[in-house]
């Protein structure tokens, strides 16, 4: 599903800023954006949030079995 790829790209995105943030003390995101408290810093912080729930129903989702067939 493409809204899994999209939240998992996002999630993604939201670890790295948060390592950076935790091993340099630089929050990219606010870098990028003008500050923490810019309105398009927040609007990324909460779509990432947004996408960080989304991944939460990955965990209770089937796994979906796909068969291989190998060429001869």
């Amino acid at each position: 599903m493409i809204m899994d790829r999209i939240a998992l790209v996002l999630t993604i995105i939201g670890a790295l800023n948060w390592g950076s943030i935790g091993i340099f003390k630089f929050d990219i995101v606010a870098w990028i954006c003008g500050g923490q408290t810019a309105v398009l810093s927040r609007i990324i912080y909460t779509i990432v949030a947004l996408a960080g729930i989304w991944c939460i129903s990955l965990l209770f989702r089937p796994r979906e079995s796909y068969d291989v067939i190998e060429e001869s």
